[in-house]
């Protein structure tokens, strides 16, 4: 699991703290001997032998996840509350490794503190490196590292992440987002490692990564497959929109990457927003109780989304009918951000009156207990103090540069202009995305939607280029590219989108570049200087008009903190090896355009060209 003292607690701290444990605790204290508390027994021993002492209430309590700030660490006591997440942005003043391991510890004694002394577990989405936490490494969006097609990679960056996000206690992480993204416009497309079922699939190996080949290794992490199902399906690409399928196409498409997950023993599924043919997936009975659980024989337990109950009947604030629907769908562990105590009460009136079975209730907590004790949170429920520093640290960025190398996809390359000789050379800059660790970085990265500026440490395009070219060559940079003359031999424009997330991603109209973007681009183009256009963006952007002006077009996604991998790539370091997870449309009416539809696209799904 997460929190690693590499030897046993000597027994006479450990009678200390049952002893501590028992002022805490209304109800009589635990003797230090039960089945449950011994790691030589079976999981399984252990968990019927909890579960037979359990109150009602400590049951509703495991099944219930509140946000760190709408709950208190005594509020983890009194309820006898499961888990505690973190929203996008949630964290700890300062955000630091440490305040988050310290916090994580509070609240972890706090649950400890109960008669039965149950760890909880704590959740992040560290979708793209551990990012929510301030000086973590960030990996490049899973678009790029679907445009490494290497399952290998992607699972040393898993076992990266779970290194980082052990060090700062947690040990349940969002992650990976399974979706296969069938229309760019969505705001999510940069969560999805492509648009056929084949790239999310073998790239489940994320999941390995982080959890480990077993659960309770030193710094295995729980991981979570998401968002079940057919998330990127929906019409328009419309953020919780309807996913109007059939089952077979459902099965073909959606389907694949959460069974390969399952097979690789994924701990937690998390259901999604959108809706099927009109159904909400969040009371979806079909499809998670009889094919997740019954067909792909998914053993871990089943979360919510960020409030999910509450859109079953389409009206704002969960009413008991939804609580009911949900949890009898199969959902295990509920999502109440803040609203916690209502969903408390409100589920237990719907056990008291036979809406909900106690054996759905015992089944879900069997589900959420399994995986508390193969985390081995019982043994080591502390943060790990010694993976602590790993946060942001060398090995980490040293891989998410060579990810970000492996991700970028040359698409065009007139005339040889790349790569560019590293001496004698000079070099103009310019563009938006050239020296901003924000918007090279996207969504999900400190805050939920992300921002411009220098949100974390890390190295820009800008500095990777300035690190890259030899001391007898001349760089200059001027974000609007004023300046320019006709004696500098190259100029590369760092343009694209600016930061997102869901939602607020969604493009329903123009994909094109912005005005900005295109004013600094003809800058450039009317100095006679060759033009290099890296484009830094979530998804393909409607670029077809452009593209014979410029000499060269290098897609460099969302690469994260390390630039220097961009720049790797532009001066030859490292020749382009990318390939396209998506296709590239050839103008915006034709979205949504996938491999295998009849459409003609400016670049088909898997092109990318090398030196």
């Amino acid at each position: 699991m997460i929190r690693h003292h590499h030897r046993p607690r000597p027994l006479a701290l450990a009678l200390l703290l049952v002893a501590v444990t028992a002022l805490a605790a209304p109800a009589p204290a635990t003797a230090a001997g039960l089945p449950y508390q011994d790691p030589t027994l079976p999981v399984a021993t252990r968990v019927a032998d909890l579960l037979a002492r359990m109150t009602l209430d400590e049951k509703l309590g495991q099944m219930t996840q509140a946000e760190r700030g709408s709950v208190t660490a005594s509020d983890l006591t009194t309820y006898r509350l499961g888990s505690v997440l973190s929203g996008g942005g949630s964290a700890p003043t300062p955000n630091t490794a440490t305040s988050w391991a310290d916090m994580y510890d509070g609240f972890q004694r706090a649950a400890l503190a109960t008669p039965l002394g149950i760890p909880m577990i704590y959740g992040v989405d560290a979708v793209h490196g551990h990012n929510n936490v301030y000086g973590a490494t960030i990996f490049p969006h899973n678009i790029g590292l679907g445009a490494t097609r290497d399952p290998a990679l992607v699972q040393q960056i898993g076992q990266a992440v779970a290194e980082e996000i052990t060090g700062t206690g947690v040990d349940w992480n969002f992650a990976p987002c399974l979706c296969v993204a069938r229309n760019d416009r969505w705001g999510r497309t940069y969560e999805s490692f492509g648009e056929t079922p084949d790239l999310p699939s073998s790239l489940s190996t994320l999941v390995t990564g982080l959890q480990g080949t077993t659960l309770g290794g030193p710094t295995s992490v729980l991981a979570t497959a998401k968002h079940y199902v057919g998330d990127g399906g929906t019409t328009g690409g419309d953020d919780q929109g309807d996913t109007q399928l059939s089952e077979a196409d459902l099965r073909a498409i959606h389907l694949p990457p959460f069974q390969a997950a399952v097979q690789r023993g994924v701990g937690s599924v998390m259901i999604s927003y959108s809706s099927w043919n009109g159904v909400k997936l969040h009371g979806h009975r079909y499809l998670i109780t009889d094919v997740l659980k019954g067909e792909l024989g998914f053993s871990g337990f089943v979360v919510s989304d960020w409030n999910g109950i509450d859109q079953i009947d389409g009206a704002s604030g969960f009413t008991a009918a939804e609580v009911s629907a949900a949890v009898n769908a199969g959902i295990d562990m509920v999502m109440v951000p803040t609203a916690w105590k209502t969903f408390l009460s409100t589920l237990r009136a719907e056990v008291q009156n036979g809406h909900v079975p106690m054996s759905r209730i015992d089944d879900a907590n069997r589900r959420i207990l399994t995986k508390k004790f193969e985390l081995g949170l019982f043994e080591r429920p502390y943060t790990d103090r010694s993976r602590t520093s790993t946060v942001g640290g060398a090995a980490h960025r040293a891989l998410a540069r060579q990810a970000v190398r492996q991700s970028q996809v040359l698409l065009k390359n007139d005339g040889g202009v790349l790569p560019l000789a590293r001496d004698n050379n000079k070099i103009f800059v310019a563009g938006k995305n050239a020296d901003n660790i924000g918007n090279q970085s996207g969504g999900w990265t400190i805050s939920w939607q992300g921002s411009s500026g220098a949100v974390t440490p890390g190295t820009t395009i800008l500095q990777g280029i300035r690190a890259a070219a030899g001391p007898t060559t001349t760089v200059t940079y001027n974000q609007r590219g004023t300046g320019i003359d006709r004696t500098y031999r190259a100029a590369i424009a760092v343009v694209g989108e600016t930061p997102y997330a869901e939602g607020q991603g969604d493009r329903t109209g123009s994909m094109s570049l912005d005005r900005d973007d295109l004013r600094t681009i003809t800058t450039l183009r009317n100095s006679g200087v060759p033009v290099i256009v890296v484009l830094v963006s979530g998804r393909p952007l409607d670029v077809a008009a452009e593209l014979p002006r410029w000499n060269a077009l290098l897609a460099s996604w969302l690469p994260g903190t390390e630039g220097g991998g961009v720049a790797d790539v532009l001066f030859g370091g490292y020749a382009p090896t990318g390939k396209l997870p998506m296709t590239w449309m050839n103008s915006v009416s034709q979205q949504p355009i996938n491999a295998g539809d009849g459409q003609v696209p400016l670049f088909p799904q898997g092109y990318g060209l090398t030196y």
